[in-house]
């Protein structure tokens, strides 16, 4: 199981909402639509970090309950929220934490945090508080290979040669252990649909380091005083790849969307 760390992605903050691939607009409707989300809904966005799917849905006039362990993370939903001028219901807390106290839901969702979770007791949880009809949605993304200069490549090799103690446990968690498919098909949520949009882009290398300082396995904390020295390599090793600075990225952002069986 993986360990809970409240506070995993703290240090992350100033780069998350900013430099992480972002969600289409054009796939959260498609999920909105299949799910029949609308005005009225309740959507919880369980380790809703900044708040991103959280203030999506409730664009879409969906009451929306932004869950996070990390304060610090809710505070960036909070500011996030009124900048776009939707509000939020904010709850510190993690799946550990879900309950009936919390209310009744029409929607789950859980952007790119799944893998962080007891998933099994997660979607026990989850059964107790979703709404007959209602539905669990898992958002990621997958980096497709695309024209241009490998950079992935560049950053897979200086995180294997800065922090090889993370790399047996990110292996398992991401590759390794069982996957998300077969544990929703163990669920009460084991009717499965999906929905995908591409996301096309042209980062610069200060983008590709702030995304870099997205992730928990070389977060700014994680780092620690190794920080600057990966950071050097990392952008001496961009430099080469790329004397324009210009890099290519091509993701495809996924939602999978589980149901209960009729």
């Amino acid at each position: 199981m993986v360990q809970f760390e409240p506070h995993r992605f703290r240090s992350t903050i100033p780069f998350y909402e900013r430099y992480r691939i972002p969600y289409p607009d054009a796939l959260i409707a498609a999920v909105a639509e299949v799910c029949a989300i609308g005005p009225g809904s309740a959507v919880l966005d369980l380790g809703c970090g900044p708040g991103q799917l959280a203030i999506a849905f409730a664009r879409l006039g969906a009451t929306s309950t932004a869950m996070d362990p990390d304060s610090a993370m809710l505070e960036a939903a909070r500011a996030r929220a009124a900048e776009v001028g939707v509000a939020l219901r904010l709850v510190e807390g993690s799946s550990y934490d879900l309950s009936p106290a919390l209310g009744r839901f029409n929607l789950a969702t859980m952007g790119r945090s799944f893998h962080w979770m007891d998933r099994e007791a997660t979607l026990v949880a989850l059964d107790g508080i979703i709404e007959p009809g209602g539905a669990v949605v898992l958002f990621g993304n997958e980096r497709r290979e695309a024209p241009g200069a490998d950079w992935p490549a560049l950053v897979k090799r200086l995180r294997a040669e800065f922090l090889p103690e993370r790399e047996a446990a990110r292996r398992w968690r991401m590759i390794e252990r069982e996957t998300h498919g077969a544990v929703l098909a163990g669920s009460a949520f084991s009717r499965i649909d999906g929905r995908a949009a591409t996301v096309s882009r042209t980062l610069t290398t200060d983008e590709i380091v702030g995304a870099v300082f997205t992730h928990s396995d070389t977060s700014p904390e994680v780092l620690g005083d190794r920080r600057a020295a990966f950071e050097r390599a990392l952008r001496e090793g961009l430099a080469r790849l790329s004397a324009e600075g210009n890099f290519a990225e091509v993701a495809e952002v996924t939602a999978v969307i589980a149901t209960r069986p009729s």
